[in-house]
């Protein structure tokens, strides 16, 4: 089972990314997703949880700008970021609990770019 995040890139302030976090490999069930974050110099940051019964929690420096969503079907975690600020900029992670149809393994994805100038 693997994770892959995407979507990163560079965008003005305002704007809008869509990060996608994929799960690959035998993937029987996504039993919640975390999406973290990490600015250079800076401590990992979690910026957005759901759970199995998308329970969303978000960080408060992204409440109301940012949505964490699901599509089962596709084995995929979303982050909708708008109204970007250069606060902003980080390596987007993506990390959770995928049940295999045996057992439960903790996966991370390698992580995406977010860039915001001002």
């Amino acid at each position: 089972v693997q994770l892959q995040a995407s979507g990163g890139g560079l965008v003005q302030t305002g704007g809008s990314l869509r990060l996608s976090c994929v799960a690959s490999g035998r993937v029987s069930s996504i039993n919640g997703m975390t999406w973290y974050r990490q600015a250079p110099g800076k401590e990992r940051e979690l910026v957005a949880t759901i759970n199995s019964g998308n329970t969303t929690n978000y960080a408060d420096s992204v409440k109301g700008r940012f949505t964490i969503s699901r599509e089962n079907a596709k084995n995929t975690v979303y982050l909708q970021m708008n109204s970007l600020k250069p606060e902003d900029t980080a390596r987007y992670f993506c990390k959770g609990p995928i049940f295999d149809g045996v057992i439960t393994v903790i996966r991370e994805g390698q992580g995406t770019q977010v860039t915001v100038s001002s």
